[in-house]
Order: structure tokens, then C-alpha cells, then sequence
């Protein structure tokens, strides 16, 4: 075990037989020396193999609407309980969440929850889902998928938002478990992500394919988009293009405004003309739902009927101000269905949790 290091036994590895480990969860493929963490920080080798020095800890627990994912096409309305460790396998000089997930101390982390508490904490706070978030699930993925079992057997859905970088084999094991998905595009180049993000493109692409092809998980896709970087319309129309043609035109596609943060606050905040101009593109090339992040649009933040156009839920930021589907999840003018997930009315008893944020301290009994 490493020096004064919790750790919960580690999957996805193999020997090197040089006293080295491999670690076989991500791209990254990191063969580690005894006592050495991976890229991610949370992942180690110690005397008994692979070991995740995050099971159990969490940086904190808050009661979210679910748009906030963002999620619209997943049980608009409804609460969701959402965590984060620390760390991650991606290391992205634009991160809005760095402090958490370029975290190095482990002091900053609660006292231990089992996924067991998680689940009833959740069933008491009323939630309908558990969010994995703040910082990427995929290196926490033990933890995540034991969790998603605990939350299962009291009838709670599960949500990872992650960046999906990440191998084929944990990948069945974890997005089956996993009722809808938030992915994060960063962008549609190789070099964007080598140079900024210190990962590669195609693995990403090839998850992306995978959850939408291979399993029941609900995915919606968000692209933050920064200035000079990822934004131009060649690259905007390439993105959109492979989305439409190789996931769906129904996938959701979020464009999110980039804010200066982390390594990169020498660039300016996206104009709301840049996000507007790609949500254009998005429409253009084939897609139904694009929606526009970090902003005050309603209309990009409205969801229409693919068919009529009519709309059927209106949101104002968080805060859904019209809701207009059957319990069938259908366009009431014209009948077609609206791709997604949807319970047979708003939220809980007909009424949407609104864009309240209510932190979940586990001290005490957790309460909504």
C-alpha cells in the first residue's frame, strides 16, 4: 500500500514484469513504478497491484437540476445528487474546474461515503438520479460503477459528465451501468487536444460512437468553445457534420461559452455571436437540438418539435418556463416523438425542481 495512502483495489491493469504495473483504464496506458501515481494523480501501483486512492472521498455532494448537466432530453425537471473525487486523466489548460480536478492533496476530500450512503442519501433527498461530475468519472470508475449498482436497487438513475477518454473494456463495464451521459467534446482536431488537453482525438470519437450505437445510455454532447482555438466554421461544420452522420441528428449538442481560467485567462470570454453563428452551422448540417451554454438565450435554450417545430419545453437558464409534451413524451400538435428520456409529467409530481443548488452534507441526515 502506498505510504499513509488509503486505496481501494484497483481494476483495468496488468504486470509489465519489471515491477512495473500498467494501468488499462485510458489511453494514457501509464506504467508505473511501486509508489508512482498515474497522469491522473488518483491511480496507483502499490505492493498488491492498482489501487484508487479516491473510493469512497468526495469533494462534495449538492442537490442540481438536472439541466445543469447539461442534460434537456433526460428527465427535464427533475433534481439529481451530484459528486466529484479529485483528479483527472486529461489535462486541459482550460479547465473551469481545476481546482478540483488538478486537485494533488487528498485533505481537500470529505470523509469517506460508500456507495450504499450515496444511494440512500439520494432516496431521501428525493433525487432521481446521481450525477458523476466536477471531475471526470472515468478515473473513479470503481467507485462510479459500484455506486450506479447501490443506486439501481432503489430505483434511482445514474449520469456520468464526462470526457469519455477512456478503453474499450472498462467502457462496458461502465457506460451499460450509466442511464444517460453528458460528453464533453473538447473539439474536432487531434493537435487541439495533444496541445491542450494532453490527450488524443479518435479514442474520444470512437467512445462517443460506442455509447450511442452499443448501449441504452441516453447521450447529449457539449463543446466548449474557445476563442482562435477550436471555434472556426471549418471545424464547427466538421464536428457537426460527424454528429449528425455518425451518431443521429437527434443527439443533442450543447456549444458552451468559454470563460478565461486555469493556464489560459490571457484569451476573452466567446462572444455570444460565435455560439449563435454555431449553433447555425449545427442546424444546417442536419441536427435538431443544439442548444447554447453559459449564456442568457432562451430561444438556444428552448427544445422544438423536429417535425413542427413547435416548442415543447422552454427554458429560461435553469428554469423551465413551458412544458409541453404528452405523457408519451410526444409533440402534442403533431404526435412525433421526442428523442430522450421523460417521465409522464415535469419533474416530481408535476413540478420541476427549479434552478436551485442545495449542498448534501453527509455530517448529518442529508435533506432536500
Amino acid at each position: 500500500m502506498l505510504p499513509d495512502t488509503p486505496g481501494h483495489p484497483g481494476r483495468w491493469w496488468h504486470a509489465l514484469g519489471d515491477g512495473r504495473v500498467q494501468c488499462d483504464l485510458c489511453p494514457r496506458n501509464c506504467q508505473l513504478h511501486p509508489w508512482q501515481r498515474g497522469a491522473c494523480f488518483v491511480r496507483a501501483h502499490a505492493d498488491e497491484g492498482m489501487v484508487l486512492t479516491t473510493y469512497g472521498r468526495s469533494s462534495g455532494f449538492c442537490l442540481d437540476p438536472i439541466e445543469k448537466k447539461p442534460l434537456n432530453h433526460f428527465l427535464p425537471g427533475t433534481s439529481v445528487l451530484s459528486f466529484g473525487t479529485a483528479g483527472c486523466n486529461l489535462s486541459c489548460k482550460f479547465c473551469q474546474n481545476w481546482d478540483i480536478s488538478r486537485a494533488r492533496s487528498m485533505d481537500r476530500l470529505m470523509v469517506p461515503v460508500g456507495p450504499a450512503d450515496i444511494a440512500r442519501a439520494a432516496q431521501q433527498c428525493q433525487a432521481d438520479s446521481v450525477a458523476y461530475t466536477y471531475n471526470d468519472p472515468v478515473i473513479f470508475a470503481e467507485y462510479a460503477i459500484d455506486t450506479a449498482y447501490a443506486c439501481r436497487a432503489h430505483g434511482i438513475r445514474n449520469v456520468a459528465v464526462t470526457a469519455a477518454y477512456m478503453h474499450p473494456a472498462p467502457a462496458r463495464e461502465f457506460f451499460p451501468v450509466m442511464d444517460a451521459a453528458n460528453v464533453d467534446l473538447k473539439a474536432f482536431s487531434d493537435s487541439f487536444y495533444h496541445r491542450l488537453c494532453g490527450g488524443r482525438l479518435q479514442p474520444v470519437l470512437d467512445m462517443l460512437a460506442y455509447i450511442r450505437h452499443d448501449t441504452m445510455c441516453w447521450l447529449e454532447i457539449t463543446t466548449l468553445l474557445i476563442p482562435g482555438q477550436n471555434d472556426s466554421v471549418a471545424e464547427l461544420s466538421q464536428l457537426s457534420r460527424w454528429v449528425a452522420e455518425e451518431l443521429g441528428q437527434d443527439v443533442p449538442l450543447h456549444f458552451s461559452a468559454f470563460h478565461p481560467d486555469w493556464k489560459m485567462q490571457d484569451l476573452p470570454a466567446t462572444p455570444h455571436a460565435t455560439l449563435r453563428l454555431a449553433r447555425q452551422i449545427a442546424h444546417d448540417a442536419g441536427l435538431h437540438h443544439v442548444y447554447l451554454g453559459n449564456v442568457h438565450d432562451a430561444e438556444a435554450g428552448t427544445t422544438r418539435c423536429s417535425h413542427c417545430r413547435h416548442p415543447l419545453i422552454v427554458r429560461d437558464w435553469y428554469q423551465i418556463r413551458h412544458y409541453d409534451l404528452d405523457p408519451q413524451g410526444r409533440c402534442p400538435r403533431c404526435q412525433t416523438p421526442l428523442s430522450g428520456r421523460y417521465l409522464p409529467q415535469l419533474g416530481r409530481a408535476g413540478k420541476a425542481f427549479g434552478p436551485r443548488r442545495i449542498p448534501v452534507h453527509f455530517s448529518h441526515q442529508p435533506h432536500p
